[in-house]
């Protein structure tokens, strides 16, 4: 379904919308994808950039209408199409898909809903296609799925892909084809009977050749008052901390948190957490954004990363407080979602963040010059009437210009948002 021209009828909608006197600073340099579109942050990627025959973006998203889509941006041409994955996938930001960019350039997607059956996935039939798909396939077979993160290593020429599963824990299987997986096992957990009901969030980020990182929590932080952010970085069959000391391998799963590295301890600072992005930086080293949560009303984004002797943790900015717009009377019953925060995969010196302004919640563009000690922002958009929330910067997109995506519109809950996927590109 071609939606070229799109962003031009929907940009005057938005600005008809308003009087002249309130109406939003929009650029000419931002198109609409989707007028209708959502995605939760614990898939990645939701977003690449791919460059062959053509320079485009590709992003996933949940229409309010429960649609399924993937949709791409031409760099060249402006032209924009999407495509349908599923009629009905049900009304639920967290139902979004993942992208793993095949060596020919394929796209391969995987999908849940959430906390139901199974993990699927497919592929395109041709390379940077979105037309036409092979059929759907069932990765893995299980009672409650949520969440995807597919890698591909190079030097072990196998696929891989995590998500959480039946047991609330991060879990995955590995395929040599793309087709034919192998059984599901836990990835993280701690032992004893209290553990069976933490489910710790994962973020997953791999240099496509032989390392794969995780950053994770204990928990959920409206279960977990003392949250903690960790990490373990896997390579050629062992699990390592940051200085290269010994976890374990493959054939002693499930990991233990406490063997990871605790990257921010909450027992200290009695201040949740919520991990949000993970990314190497030119050395290969991880960098985590992730918010502290010392009160519901005052969540603060935080940047840490390993410096090759050590774990370095400095405050970018005061976010805010949650983004859902709750109804009058009513109890948020999500307070620790932050509006969001992304790195710049292609410079881990960048990050885009989305914090409240005035009355709503705006996209700006931060940038440190001294491993997060001192930074520099400015806005991506300004004198908005609606929020602009959950920033991506497409992986695979390393060019000098600007590039984001990100949720403007409105948004009350998981499962009732107004909102639509805008991109950012700097002219």
């Amino acid at each position: 379904m071609s939606i070229l021209g799109l962003s031009l009828s929907i940009l005057s909608i938005f600005l008809s919308a308003n009087s002249p006197e309130q109406a939003d600073i929009i650029s000419e340099t931002y198109t609409i994808i989707s007028p209708s579109g959502a995605y939760c942050w614990f898939q990645d990627p939701r977003a690449i950039y791919v460059e062959g025959k053509f320079r485009r973006t590709y992003v996933g998203w949940i229409s309010s209408q429960g649609k399924l889509e993937v949709g791409y941006y031409d760099h060249d041409t402006n032209e924009m199409g999407s495509k349908i994955i599923k009629e009905f996938w049900d009304v639920d930001d967290h139902n979004v898909l993942s992208f793993l960019v095949l060596p020919d350039l394929r796209l391969m997607i995987f999908y849940a809903r959430h906390n139901k059956e199974n993990l699927y996935a497919r592929q395109t039939l041709k390379p940077e296609d979105i037309t036409d798909w092979g059929d759907e396939i069932i990765v893995a077979r299980m009672d409650k799925v949520t969440y995807s993160h597919p890698v591909y290593l190079v030097d072990e020429k196998c696929f891989y892909v995590f998500w959480r599963g039946n047991t609330w824990k991060p879990t995955f299987a590995t395929s040599k084809d793309g087709l034919n997986w192998s059984e599901p096992k836990v990835l993280f957990q701690d032992r004893g009977k209290e553990a069976e009901n933490i489910r710790p969030y994962l973020k997953v980020v791999s240099d496509g050749k032989r390392t794969i990182h995780f950053t994770f929590t204990d928990g959920h932080p409206r279960n977990e008052p003392l949250n903690s952010v960790y990490y373990a970085v896997y390579k050629e069959g062992k699990f390592e901390r940051a200085d290269g000391t010994l976890i374990g391998s493959m054939d002693n799963l499930p990991i233990l948190p406490s063997d990871c590295d605790k990257v921010y301890d909450a027992v200290q600072t009695g201040a949740r957490a919520w991990v949000w992005d993970i990314a190497l930086d030119k050395k290969g080293r991880p960098v985590i954004v992730y918010t502290q949560l010392p009160e519901e009303e005052k969540h603060f984004y935080h940047y840490v990363l390993w410096d090759g002797k050590q774990w370095v943790d400095h405050e970018i900015t005061f976010a805010g407080p949650w983004f859902p717009e709750t109804p009058k009377d009513k109890k948020e019953p999500e307070p620790h979602y932050s509006a969001g925060i992304c790195i710049n995969h292609a410079n881990s010196n960048e990050v885009y963040l989305s914090r409240k302004r005035d009355t709503t919640f705006e996209m700006e563009r931060w940038v440190t010059h001294d491993a997060g000690k001192s930074w520099s922002h400015t806005p991506v958009t300004q004198n908005s009437t609606v929020i602009n929330v959950r920033p991506i910067v497409p992986w695979g997109y390393n060019k000098e210009k600007g590039h984001l995506l990100w949720m403007r519109g409105h948004y009350t809950h998981y499962t009732q948002f107004q909102t639509a996927i805008f991109c950012w590109i700097e002219r």
